[in-house]
């Protein structure tokens, strides 16, 4: 393959990201004129890490230009399999066939081995830098929720065919008289474990009206 036969080539399937609406917002219905596609939420992540970097004395040594690289390919995956959440699939089940598709799409690349290296760090959760851009992925799921949840484009009466939905834990939260941004928030401080800079910004969202 020639060169610029490849440039395009590769161009052409990490450009689907634009076109895939986020799977959270489809099984949850928002209605919305535009809803958040994968390549807009990788936007979105690269912007609260540098936020996040530039506010919190915490995270002043974070190596943020390895962040923002780290979060411009961690979906790179799902430009082949798409967004599969963890009501539709295991994480181990996930990194499986993600990181075979990564090692596909990188080993064509000179150095792609190095950009591999930084998906598969992404998804170890190990060091600092992945770890803080774990959880920018995260809360900023969790801001959009909010968001999309102050905009009304979440009616909670019309989800009988959400698996999320029925979820245990998300049952329990919404029976608590949370609302979806609220329910989603804390969903996040449940599972994720934020550190106490990211925890702040999330019990924010849920105190205030965010638009």
């Amino acid at each position: 393959m020639e060169k610029a036969e490849k440039v395009v080539n590769s161009y052409v399937i990490m450009n689907k990201l634009k076109d895939v609406v986020r799977t959270g917002w489809k099984n949850w219905g928002v209605k919305r004129e535009r809803v958040e596609s994968i390549a807009e939420h990788i936007f979105s992540v690269q912007q609260l890490a540098l936020i996040m970097h530039l506010t919190y004395e915490k995270y002043k040594n974070i190596d943020i230009y390895k962040v923002i690289l780290m979060l411009a390919i961690h979906e790179t995956e799902e430009a082949y399999i798409g967004d599969l959440t963890l009501f539709d699939i295991s994480r181990e089940e996930k990194e499986k066939i993600g990181h075979k598709k990564v090692h596909e799409f990188f080993s064509q690349f000179i150095n792609g081995k190095e950009f591999e290296k930084i998906v598969l760090e992404f998804d170890e959760r190990k060091t600092e830098e992945a770890k803080f851009a774990y959880f920018c992925d995260k809360l900023d799921c969790d801001i959009q929720a909010m968001i999309y949840d102050n905009e009304n484009c979440i009616d909670l009466n019309n989800q009988e065919k959400n698996k999320s939905f029925h979820d245990k834990k998300v049952q329990e939260l919404l029976n608590q008289g949370m609302s979806f941004g609220e329910m989603w928030a804390q969903f996040g401080q449940d599972r994720y474990n934020y550190d106490k800079p990211f925890l702040e910004v999330s019990n924010y969202i849920k105190t205030h009206k965010i638009k």
